[in-house]
């Protein structure tokens, strides 16, 4: 029987026809072939309905773990979390080179759906893929690389879902290193004039803008070889649980009792934002802690458009009816050749708004769209967006290659749903 299922912004809600947990290959490969209708389920971190199962849902929760480690690559099964592949890592002295703030989300749903750090010199999740095992609609296992049936690994890498269940992931490693982390105060203009100084000669360089006022958290993470000085345990519970989750939470829930005090209430916490330096090992620097609820649109654009998004989206939230709480996110990725990563051929800057869930946001998320639209911009495929295959199609030089290569392996729409059909369109079978 299915059950009720909504995503973690409770921006996206399923009731499937029923809900299959295969622990093995071969039941995963069982559940796919006799199904008519079939989604493959993560954590439930995409804002959209991209996981949303309109027949049967697979969740993935019993087919975790490290299967295979061969030098620096590592072989995983796609329901394990980035949390707990974290962990596997760091016990055989490897790590990821780069992630993003958030780790609960599952292997493959991370890579799918095209999520990325920050780094000028590195790209997203995907790009540290160098294999793939996938169970096809007719539940036969497809393995992929950039050697063997490259089509199809240009396209699976970040796939949406929508060509097969992934079974296996092969990731290429890096020795398990130490990150030097600065978090400080900054203001928006000093940052964006050495901006380009910053993300060339730092490792990882991101920033989040108050947006009624000027005022950034500025955060630069470099590898070092000096050992790990962590926070003590009382430090990172006061400024991750306390100050981060709980007084920030705090501050959303009176913002949305009492909307008048938005704007105040975001240029108070501008004001009140402290330094933050220690070294520790880099899973645990790169993530951060969010249970405070919000909702969320992210556009990549051209690196070179970054500033003028940016003035746009600063001149346009005073003319906006409703305050914003949550701050904006920016951060950078080189370019890289998979066929539907936002950063397909160019290097990027990302540019995320969000706002507290249950806050106005429609405006504000559709001026921003307008903006970033008008600078070429692709929409993260986890996080809100209204554009169509039409429209996305005029943004990726391999687009219609991606649909082709979907149409061949399933040309019944097996794998797809109403979110899909908007954003990549109908199925067309082969002649």
């Amino acid at each position: 029987m299915g059950t009720p299922w909504t995503n973690w912004a409770r921006t996206a809600s399923a009731d499937p026809h029923r809900v299959e947990r295969p622990a093995s290959r071969d039941e995963l490969a069982e559940v796919v072939a006799g199904a008519s209708a079939v989604r493959p389920r993560g954590s439930g971190h995409s804002f959209t309905a991209i996981a949303v199962a309109p027949g049967v849902a697979v969740d993935l929760t019993g087919w975790t773990g490290v299967t295979d480690v061969s030098g620096d690559l590592v072989t995983v099964r796609s329901g394990t979390t980035l949390r707990q592949l974290n962990a596997l890592l760091d016990h055989l002295g490897l790590a990821l080179p780069n992630l993003g703030d958030i780790d609960a989300q599952t292997v493959a749903g991370a890579i799918s759906t095209g999520t990325h750090g920050t780094g000028a010199a590195l790209g997203g999740l995907a790009t540290q893929v160098t294999a793939l095992e996938l169970v096809l609609a007719d539940g036969t296992i497809a393995t992929c690389s950039a050697e063997h049936d490259p089509d199809l690994f240009h396209a699976a890498r970040v796939g949406l879902g929508a060509l097969g269940v992934i079974s296996t992931i092969t990731l290429r490693c890096v020795p398990a290193f130490v990150l030097h982390a600065r978090e400080s105060p900054a203001r928006l203009d000093a940052v964006l004039e050495e901006f380009d100084h910053l993300t060339a000669t730092e490792d990882h360089v991101e920033f989040h803008w108050f947006p009624h006022a000027d005022r950034v958290i500025l955060k630069r993470n470099n590898r070092t070889d000096e050992p790990a000085a962590p926070l003590s345990a009382a430090r990172r519970f006061y400024e991750y649980e306390v100050v981060e989750n709980g007084a920030f939470g705090l501050v959303c829930r009176l913002a949305k009792a009492v909307p008048a005090t938005t704007r105040t209430l975001n240029r108070l916490c501008g004001a009140v934002v402290s330094e933050r330096v220690y070294r520790d090992v880099s899973h645990r620097v790169f993530v951060t802690p969010r249970r405070v609820r919000f909702v969320e649109a992210e556009y990549a654009v051209p690196r070179a458009a970054l500033h003028d998004v940016l003035r746009e989206l600063r001149a346009l939230v005073p003319r906006l009816d409703h305050g914003v709480i949550v701050p904006v996110e920016v951060r950078v990725a080189r370019a890289d050749d998979i066929w539907l990563s936002t950063a397909h051929e160019r290097d990027t800057a990302y540019v995320a708004v969000h706002q507290y869930l249950g806050m106005p946001h429609r405006q504000y998320f559709d001026a921003f769209e307008r903006i970033a639209n008008a600078a070429g911009g692709r929409p993260h495929w986890g996080k809100l967006h209204s554009l169509t295959a039409d429209a996305l199609r005029e943004r990726y030089p391999r687009f219609d290659d991606f649909r082709r290569v979907r149409d061949r392996l399933d040309p019944t729409g097996k794998f797809g749903n109403d979110h899909l059909l908007r954003v990549l369109g109908q199925v067309r079978a082969p002649d």
